[in-house]
């Protein structure tokens, strides 16, 4: 639900606007900071979950703003293994700090939809001396 924003800040020589887009990809890149995020999900709306990624770093990020304040909702996939409550809130603190340290918006919520869990796979390879001994 991104709005446009209107005019956040009149200098001297003129207006400074901040695109919604600009503010949804600085939450993006917070989010997927924090340790124990596997990824960004779309939504239910948005399709299928998918892991991260560099092409869309807005994707699961949706945000309000104002002239002067933000509202910003993430939705994430969380790494198995991990206190949920924790990610989020070091989520809703890193993402709080970083559009409020980059554009001086006032961050009002962040919201943390958790979306899915990510189970790690871990098939161990066989070592070559290993593989070796079965074919002989």
């Amino acid at each position: 639900m991104s709005t446009l924003a209107a005019d956040y800040e009149r200098t001297d020589m003129g207006t400074i606007q901040i695109a919604p887009e600009v503010i949804e990809i600085i939450a993006g890149l917070a989010t997927i900071e924090i340790q124990g995020v596997a990824g960004m999900s779309g939504g239910f709306a948005g399709g299928i979950a998918e892991l991260l990624g560099r092409k869309n770093l807005s994707k699961g990020v949706k945000v309000e703003v104002g002239q002067r304040e933000a509202a910003v909702d993430v939705s994430i996939i969380v790494e198995y293994g991990n206190r949920i409550p924790e990610i989020a809130s070091d989520i809703q603190r890193n993402v709080k700090r970083s559009i409020e340290t980059m554009t001086g918006l006032h961050v009002v919520e962040v919201n943390v939809h958790i979306h899915d869990v990510h189970f790690k796979t871990t098939a161990e390879k066989p070592e070559l001396d290993e593989v070796q001994l079965r074919v002989k």
